[in-house]
């Protein structure tokens, strides 16, 4: 049975994605380009998003391969995965991210041409961020299909054999509310003894804390959804207790990290709270989603098939459009909300009359041939 909630949740988990590159455009933190006034207080909300957007997709994206595994083989999930994934990674390296690169170039000046000088003849020459050879934001892509494939004799092993000691063990946790937690272990150790050692870079080679981190929520999310009702039947039920929890955890997160010095021992508490507190906000929208929202429609259909185009498209046309507003002289709301309302048009009109309706343009963003209707 499909789960109508995972799909609503992924939609949403990508809007706020939109929500968050437009964002970056006005902390602190590094990014491509910048406004030209930065605002500290943005950083507390864009936190709050950064602790558990990510952990959240790659465990939707663990479920979604346990409902694919169902009605493929493992060649056939596999070669899928390849197509749907590789495809769009490697037409979005060649039209879709070069104009970011290009962009960041001219507003650090250090690329005085027009565009048709820089691609392609400047475009793939060396990799980002001494050259310009990048996958930016689609780095998503090529993680995933590297879970995807490691982890394929196990799912597939788990998928055919529903009733083993493995899957019974997890079940068996599920019956308490408190069984949702033995993940923490392991994300634990990763966080407190891989981060400080290997830090983020979305590179994939060398990228090993990112690797780990991302492939235990790639490799959960299967696992829950193995466990079925026992799992449904306790986020539903203690939504409430966990957003609270959520909430207390946020909040001793921050006054950690604002009021006290960096030393080992804020370290190894920091991990703790970190990881409680993303794995909190990722059973809470599955509790709410679950109760709320586990229902089709028409604009979700419509909605789930965008959103890999959308994901494709955004941050080309969010920095595109930033690029013409960083020295403009408007406040934070207007140029949050050209930004926000360019970005969800623009994508939509590439994704409406050019990428939905042409079906050789389709596979090219990791859809389908043929629309549903």
């Amino acid at each position: 049975m499909r789960r109508h909630d995972l799909d609503w949740l992924r939609v949403f988990v990508f809007a706020l994605l939109i929500l968050y590159h437009v964002g970056m455009f006005f902390v602190p933190w590094g990014w491509h380009i910048k406004n030209n006034v930065i605002y500290s207080w943005l950083v507390y909300p864009m936190l709050f998003l950064n602790q558990w957007r990510l952990p959240i997709l790659f465990v939707i994206s663990g479920m979604g391969t346990y409902y694919a595994l169902g009605k493929r083989t493992g060649r056939q999930f596999l070669w899928e995965r390849f197509r749907r994934l590789l495809i769009p990674l490697a037409i979005g390296m060649l039209l879709i991210v070069p104009p970011q690169i290009y962009i960041e170039r001219l507003a650090e000046g250090q690329f005085p041409g027009d565009y048709f000088e820089f691609w392609p003849s400047k475009a793939f020459i060396g990799v980002y961020p001494e050259g310009n050879l990048s996958w930016h934001h689609l780095w998503f892509l090529p993680y995933l299909l590297v879970f995807s494939f490691i982890l394929a004799p196990a799912f597939l092993h788990l998928r055919k054999n529903t009733n083993s000691r493995f899957i019974a063990w997890v079940k068996r946790k599920f019956q308490s509310p408190w069984g949702l937690f033995i993940f923490l272990i392991p994300m634990y150790l990763v966080e407190a003894l891989m981060e400080p050692f290997f830090p983020v870079t979305h590179a994939l080679v060398g990228d090993w804390f990112a690797l780990v981190n991302y492939g235990l929520m790639f490799f959960f999310g299967f696992l829950l959804i193995s466990a079925q009702e026992e799992f449904w039947f306790q986020v539903k039920t203690h939504r409430r207790k966990f957003l609270y929890m959520g909430i207390v955890s946020f909040t001793l997160f921050l006054g950690l990290i604002s009021l006290f010095e960096d030393s080992i021992y804020v370290h190894f508490t920091e991990a703790f709270l970190k990881v409680a507190n993303l794995w909190l906000w990722v059973l809470i929208f599955f509790g709410y989603a679950a109760t709320y929202l586990n229902k089709p429609s028409k604009a979700l259909s419509y909605a789930n098939e965008s959103v890999y185009p959308f994901y494709i498209l955004h941050q080309t046309i969010t920095i595109i459009i930033a690029y013409y507003l960083i020295d403009a002289p408007w406040g934070f709301i207007a140029k949050a909300l050209i930004l926000l309302i360019g970005t969800f048009g623009g994508s939509w009109i590439l994704y409406e009359f050019l990428i939905r309706r042409w079906t050789w343009i389709r596979p090219l963003f990791g859809l389908k041939l043929k629309s549903k209707a």
